[in-house]
């Protein structure tokens, strides 16, 4: 029985959600990764800031990926979705627990005043980063190599601890290393930090070539754990595998010959991982899990699939343009500290003196009044730096 073409489309969009949070949300996982090896408070707090400038704008936003994907997985193929849930609930949860981690412990380590609160709370954000990828990358090995049984009776623990599982996991985190590097690589030349430039560049090659010698091994244990999805790798997903491998190199030649072009080093990072992904799907095709579930048979009744669709096309119209508008305005660095510098004086300017003990607290509707004043101030300013002629893009 053959798939649909509304479930061959769904699915489509549902391998370029998920290579876009294997993209965005990677590179984030990949700035704790970096946290995590980035030394002492010493050595490592100029490494550490530039994450910082760099992922606060954007690091929960990327979680949409995430909720798009399993709304999708879901409505979609609901049988894969039970399945995956009830057979995976350990790596889930434990993936889960890394977001928690990872959330909680970089907003903290911003608020916190002692040393030692802010070491605690930069452990949990540097082993959230690591524990997610890992344990998401465990679900997909299981997924691939199609030890998810159909209906299973619960944690189906030897089919996220086979060999290509682990392999996964660790290929997913040094994935998230190679392309967060590439991206620091960018954000310090942007800001002029030459050394800081020549730091990443050196950990986004060592990165690429770790995640390639893991991305080798893990085919190589497909051959054995999941034939089906190695022929179709080696075979008609193949001219997606060579595109990643090719793009792969030539990021690491960029970053060799010094060539550090934002379009160009940023794209051919981005189809290096996209490709894998997309490669991946392709490998399964017709099968949501290898040899066992067909798409056709895992797939929700046609009307669900075209309203999956009406859903697809209103978060392009909605929500992409979103993300355009904040990652435009994050490389023009208007969400940070910096660029406000006069705004936050004008503010402090403004805000009334301190009262003493027996001076009364201003009153609220004054307070709304001058914070609405700031905010206005504020966007005004967002505005004319955005569409400032002549701007340095």
């Amino acid at each position: 029985m053959n798939p649909s073409a509304e479930a061959i489309g769904v699915g489509a969009i549902l391998f370029v959600v998920i290579a876009a949070y294997a993209l965005f949300g990677g590179a984030d996982f990949g700035g704790g990764i970096w946290d995590l090896l980035a030394g002492g408070a010493g050595r490592g707090a100029a490494p550490r800031e530039l994450i910082e400038e760099s992922i606060t704008p954007v690091w929960e936003a990327n979680h949409v990926w995430l909720v798009f994907i399993l709304v999708l997985l879901w409505t979609a193929f609901p049988p894969a979705f039970a399945a995956i849930m009830t057979a995976l609930f350990v790596p889930l949860s434990l993936s889960a627990l890394g977001i928690v981690l990872r959330g909680a412990g970089f907003a903290f380590r911003h608020t916190a005043q002692r040393l030692q609160l802010q070491q605690l709370s930069g452990a949990g954000f540097a082993a959230g980063s690591l524990i997610t990828p890992f344990f998401l990358g465990t679900v997909i090995g299981a997924v691939a190599t199609g030890q998810v049984p159909v209906h299973p009776a619960g944690n189906v623990l030897a089919a996220w601890t086979s060999p290509t599982a682990i392999l996964t996991g660790l290929l997913f985190v040094a994935a998230c290393a190679y392309i967060s590097a590439v991206f620091l690589v960018l954000e310090a030349r942007q800001r002029g930090h030459r050394d800081l430039v020549r730091y990443f560049s050196l950990r986004a090659t060592a990165a690429g070539v770790v995640t390639g010698g893991l991305a080798g091994g893990a085919l190589a244990e497909l051959s054995s754990s999941a034939p089906y999805v190695f022929g179709r790798l080696t075979g008609v997903a193949l001219p997606l595998v060579a595109i990643s491998i090719a793009a792969g190199i030539a990021v690491l030649g960029m970053l060799w010959l010094r060539w550090y072009h934002a379009v160009f080093l940023r794209g051919t990072a981005a189809i290096a991982v996209a490709t894998v992904v997309w490669g991946w799907g392709l490998a399964q095709y017709p099968y949501l899990f290898p040899t066992s579930l067909r798409l056709a048979a895992g797939s929700a009744p046609t009307a669900s699939l075209v309203a999956e669709f009406v859903v697809a096309g209103l978060a392009v119209l909605l929500v992409a343009p979103g993300f355009a508008l904040l990652y435009v305005l994050q490389q023009r660095r208007l969400l940070t500290a910096g660029e406000s510098d006069a705004d936050l004086r004008l503010a402090a300017e403004m805000e009334p003196a301190r009262p003493g003990p027996a001076v009364a607290a201003p009153a609220p509707a004054t307070t709304r009044l001058a914070t609405a004043l700031v905010l206005a101030l504020l966007a005004i300013r967002a505005i004319r730096e955005l569409f400032a002629p002549g701007r340095r893009r």
